[in-house]
């Protein structure tokens, strides 16, 4: 036994031999430590917002194999909620999220420290923890419905150097939203209430703008798009917000024989779900804390 501890030391050159922690050999006195310059150097550019986006993998198959509602299931959009919410409770230098269908992305403030601003580290945390809280959370918000295999969720990171540039991003991804969603709409409302095939209804919708869609759920199906609720057509949006929570506490006052209850109120800074539009300038003064400099 001995002389396999020794053989083993002995691989170790450049150094004493000795072993670091738990019987651990200490890597960066190892003849092997030269492979550490490999790795690319991932380091984000100072002084921009990162902007991790993750999408569901092959979701349309999940969607159909789990039975989502069409166009919108709610149990899905609030799972996915959750799981945003979660990330940021746990990476609590992502100054906004926005989310949609299987879609989240989450902006870390432009001065963050976090992970030395390694890319790989801020993509990786992101996904590992939104998918693993997907996994979790599900019977929560799906009930009767097993979960019949892992979901998946790519990422991606980019980095936008001026907060117009962020803006404009969000801007985008909501207006992806709306259009998007105007076309699911309308599309399930042809298949489940007119009966045509989803062929029949691609071909139906093909080359319509905007107003034709409107006016097909209007005059086909009275459905006033805009009457729609705000998450489908808007997105979900996750801030940081003061928020006062009440809670009864027992206490025994002086010369009392027996606890009362009294409440007691708490201020907490907690991630607040919004459905609202972000493509305006309304938003952002009214809550200019999320993209000032020293948040």
């Amino acid at each position: 036994m001995r002389g396999c501890w020794r053989a083993a030391a002995a691989a170790i050159g450049a150094g004493s031999g000795r072993f670091a922690g738990r019987g651990r050999f200490p890597m960066a006195k190892s003849k092997f430590e030269y492979v550490r310059d490999f790795e690319a150097d991932d380091t984000c550019l100072p002084n921009c917002w990162i902007v991790v986006r993750l999408d569901g993998r092959n979701f349309h198959r999940f969607a159909e194999q789990h039975e989502f509602k069409k166009p919108n299931d709610d149990r899905a959009l609030h799972l996915m909620t959750r799981c945003a919410q979660t990330v940021m409770q746990e990476l609590e230098d992502i100054a906004i999220a926005y989310g949609q269908s299987d879609e989240y992305s989450f902006v870390f403030k432009r001065k963050s420290k976090w992970f030395k601003r390694r890319a790989s580290k801020f993509m990786t945390h992101v996904v590992s923890q939104f998918a693993s809280s997907y996994v979790f959370y599900w019977k929560d918000y799906f009930k009767d419905q097993q979960l019949l295999y892992p979901p998946g969720f790519d990422g991606r990171i980019v980095l936008y150097p001026s907060t117009q540039n962020l803006k404009d991003y969000l801007s985008w991804r909501q207006a992806d939203c709306h259009v998007n969603n105007l076309y699911n709409t309308v599309f399930w409302m042809l298949v489940q209430r007119s009966g045509l095939t989803p062929v029949q209804a691609q071909d139906r919708l093909q080359g319509t703008l905007a107003g034709d869609k409107n006016e097909i759920l209007f005059s086909e199906f009275n459905i006033n798009y805009n009457n729609e609720p705000l998450m489908y057509r808007k997105g979900t949006v996750l801030i940081w917000q003061k928020v006062n929570e009440v809670t009864t506490k027992k206490i025994k006052l002086p010369k009392e024989t027996e606890e009362q209850e009294i409440e007691v109120t708490r201020t907490r800074t907690k991630v607040v779900p919004l459905h609202c539009d972000i493509i305006g300038d309304q938003f952002w003064e009214e809550y200019p804390e999320i993209l000032a400099e020293d948040s």
